[in-house]
């Protein structure tokens, strides 16, 4: 074979007729793994940020041919990513900006985009103050058919909840055990209501994915979504800081169940400018610490369903939820 450049490399395989014509929702490639860099804009302040993001890259594939182009998904990030225009505003614009190049350089009818990066954010110790810096995900999901799209910002936080069916237990076996003693009722009361009781507790995984054509700020939904469980955690903790957590997270008893709640309530009552067509994804895993499984909880569907169900004068009574997925509401506008 000689040396030199090829300069014809034959038929494009890809564009030619597949063996079984079977029409495929998503090919693409998984886990390509980059330094990202994020501008100004409205949800940063400052100089241009570095992330380490992993990123997802699909486009639907019709029965008329054989493979995408794979090279061209590395291409479009590259592009984005490497600022030829300029530079994204954040990461949802991001992943927008390339969902809208795979539909176009790939000719498909759909483009699916998934970037989770690593952001760290300052944060100071509760009691003592010290600042330590937490890394959390940011999560950006686009969809496109090359003229239209729709966006979703999200991230994940970790933080810990305590059990309230355990803590009840052991309430009132702390009563019992206080009455055989010889303490009245009423000093039982208040004790009980003075000394911290133990529970089980456990680390869990809160994520909440917001799909608004508005802005909305990463760092305030880690935030939410930490103060949505029984506490937030740290890296860091001076003593007293570790017994201020214990003491916070005991006092706010949460099931996997109310930590959902709890976010879906703080979007809708700290995100009022948000219209009621906005996507709302919220999910709970705890890690269960007395248990080898896990729990689990989620709710999706459109903002204004949430905030009739919230309403005060209704009482949650309005009709059966509508539940929408997440990538349904990213289809619903291709």
């Amino acid at each position: 074979m000689s040396g030199g450049p090829v300069k014809n490399l034959g038929v494009d395989i890809q564009e030619s007729m597949p063996s079984v014509k079977v029409e495929l929702s998503r090919v693409g490639i998984t886990g390509l793994k980059r330094i990202l860099r994020l501008g100004r804009g409205e949800s940063r302040k400052g100089a241009d940020t570095l992330f380490f993001a992993e990123i997802d890259m699909f486009a639907h594939l019709s029965s008329e041919r054989s493979g995408v182009h794979m090279s061209r998904f590395v291409e479009n990030i590259e592009n984005a990513a490497s600022g030829i225009s300029e530079t994204a505003p954040d990461i949802e614009t991001l992943a927008e900006r390339v969902a809208f190049a795979i539909a176009r350089t790939q000719g498909t009818a759909r483009s699916e985009v998934r970037i989770r990066a690593l952001f760290p954010m300052t944060r100071s110790a509760p009691v003592s103050g010290s600042e330590v810096e937490d890394l959390y995900t940011f999560i950006g999901i686009a969809a496109s058919d090359g003229e239209r799209s729709r966006r979703a910002v999200g991230v994940e936080v970790n933080g810990f909840t305590v059990c309230p069916c355990a803590g009840g237990m052991v309430a009132e076996h702390a009563r019992n055990a206080l009455i055989s003693a010889g303490y009245t009722a009423d000093q039982v009361s208040e004790i009980t209501s003075i000394v911290s009781l133990a529970s089980h507790n456990q680390r869990g995984r809160g994520t909440l994915i917001i799909g608004s054509e508005a802005p909305v700020r990463a760092e305030d939904l880690v935030r939410l979504v930490g103060n949505s469980m029984s506490s937030e955690i740290y890296e860091l903790l001076k003593r007293p800081d570790e017994l201020e957590i214990v003491r916070k997270g005991h006092s706010r008893p949460r099931f996997v169940e109310d930590v959902v709640r709890e976010m879906i309530k703080g979007v809708a009552e700290s995100m009022t400018e948000l219209p009621d067509d906005v996507f709302i994804m919220a999910r709970q895993e705890n890690f269960e610490s007395i248990h080898t499984h896990n729990a689990y909880a989620e709710r999706c569907g459109l903002l204004g369903d949430m905030r009739r169900e919230l309403a005060p004068e209704l009482g949650g009574a309005v009709p059966a939820a509508r539940f929408l997925s997440l990538d349904a509401w990213l289809e619903s506008v291709l």
